[in-house]
C-alpha cells in the first residue's frame, strides 16, 4: 500500500486527491485540514435561504482541462453559470461597460465549496477537519527514501507517509518548512522560494438588503487600483443563491485599504465599505443593509509564483507543494489545474 499524506484541503489538494485515487490503485490518502471546511478561499456560507461565496467568486473557463472536470467528470447537477457581465469602475467611482462578456463563470447552487466536496467525495480519501499540522519530518533511511511523519497541534502523530503534499498558502507552508526535520539544503531552498511569494490581503464585507437591485451587470471591478474597493459582486445573479426580492453584495476592499484596516473593528469596516459601495452604485439605500457578514483574508491572492527549481528538488524527496501560488496565478481554475498536474506528477513518481 502507498500511504499519501496531504496537508490542507483546498481546491488543488482536492484535484490532486482525485487524480491519485484514480491512478494509484493501492493509495491510502489522508488529508489533514486545519479549518472546519474544504476548498480553502473558495468558501461558501449560508444564512436562512441565502447562499453566498464570500472568497473566490467563481471558476472561470480559462483552462480546458478544468472545464472538462466541471462539465464532464463531475456531476453537473446544481452547476450554474453566471451569465451577467462584469463592468468596471475607476478611482472616481465611474462605472463603464466591461470585460470578459463571453467567459463562463461557474459556481453551484449550493456554493463553490461543492468543487472540493465533489472531488473528495469521488475518492476513498479520509479528510480530517480541524486538524492543524504543526510539524513535518522526514525519517527512516536517507533523505531520498525515508518516510514523512506529521504532528498536529494536539500532539497527535500522523503517518508514516510515502509521499507528502503541502497545499497551504506560501506563508503557512514557510511556517511548516522552517521547523521541518528534513534535508537541510532542499528544505532551506524551498522555504526561501516560498518566502519570495508575495500576497495581497483582502478584507471582505457581505451586505444583504430586503429589496432588489436593478443593474445590467453581475459585478464591478476597479481596474485602475486607485479606489478603496476592488470588487463588488451581486450574489443574486447566481441561480439559487438569493431569494427573489432580495439582494446580497460581496464587497472586497482593495489591498491597501485591507492592510490598513485589517485589525479595525469589523462593524466599522463593514459600515465604511457599505458607504463606499453606495457611492459607486449611486444608491444611498446601500448604506443600511439589514444584515451583514465579513471575512479577512490575510493571504488572499498570490502576486507571483514560486521558483520551479526549488519545487522540483523537493519533489525528488517525495514532497510536493501545490496551489495557486505554485501555479503563479491567483485564480481558482489555476489551483485546480495545478492540483491535477501535481497529482499526475506524484502518480508517475510512484509507478
Amino acid at each position: 500500500m502507498t500511504d499519501i499524506g496531504i496537508v490542507g484541503a483546498g481546491a488543488a489538494a482536492a484535484a490532486a486527491t482525485h487524480v491519485l485515487d484514480e491512478t494509484v490503485p493501492d493509495a491510502s490518502i489522508t488529508v489533514l485540514e486545519k479549518s472546519g471546511g474544504v476548498c480553502g478561499r473558495a468558501a461558501t456560507r449560508r444564512r436562512g435561504d441565502v447562499t453566498y461565496d464570500y472568497g473566490a467568486n467563481y471558476v472561470k473557463s480559462d483552462d480546458e482541462r478544468v472545464v472538462d472536470l466541471l462539465t464532464e467528470t463531475l456531476p453537473t447537477e446544481g452547476l450554474v453559470d453566471v451569465t451577467d457581465p462584469v463592468y468596471t469602475f475607476d478611482a472616481d467611482g465611474t462605472v463603464s461597460e466591461g470585460r470578459d462578456a463571453d467567459d463562463h463563470r461557474w459556481t453551484y447552487r449550493a456554493g463553490l465549496t461543492q468543487v472540493a466536496k465533489r472531488l473528495f467525495g469521488r475518492t476513498d480519501a479520509t479528510v480530517h477537519r480541524r486538524t492543524r499540522v504543526e510539524r513535518i519530518a522526514r525519517e527512516g533511511g536517507d533523505d531520498t527514501d525515508g518516510q514523512w511523519h506529521l504532528t498536529d497541534a494536539d500532539g497527535e502523530a500522523w503517518g508514516p507517509f510515502d509521499v507528502l503534499l503541502l497545499n497551504p498558502p506560501a506563508p503557512q507552508t514557510v511556517g511548516l518548512l522552517a521547523t521541518a526535520d528534513w534535508d537541510a539544503a532542499v528544505r532551506a531552498d524551498l522555504e526561501a522560494a516560498a518566502r519570495e511569494v508575495e500576497y495581497r490581503t483582502i478584507w471582505t464585507a457581505v451586505l444583504h438588503y430586503p429589496f432588489e437591485l436593478d443593474r445590467p451587470y453581475y459585478a464591478l471591478v476597479n481596474t485602475d487600483k486607485d479606489h478603496e474597493v476592488g470588487w463588488i459582486a451581486r450574489e443574486e445573479c447566481k441561480p439559487g443563491h438569493v431569494p427573489d426580492g432580495e439582494s446580497l453584495l460581496v464587497v472586497q476592499a482593495g489591498p491597501e485599504w485591507s492592510v490598513e484596516h485589517y485589525d479595525d473593528p469589523p462593524e466599522k469596516n463593514v459600515a465604511e465599505l457599505a458607504a463606499l459601495t453606495a457611492g459607486v452604485l449611486g444608491d444611498e439605500r446601500l448604506t443600511d443593509p439589514d444584515w451583514t457578514d465579513h471575512q479577512g483574508w490575510r493571504y488572499a491572492l498570490p502576486e507571483n509564483g514560486v521558483r520551479a527549481g526549488a519545487v522540483d528538488a523537493a519533489a525528488d524527496h517525495d514532497c510536493y507543494v501545490l496551489g495557486d501560488w505554485v501555479a503563479g496565478e491567483a485564480r481558482l481554475h489555476a489551483a485546480l489545474r495545478n492540483g491535477l498536474d501535481t497529482g499526475e506528477e506524484t502518480a508517475l513518481s510512484l509507478s
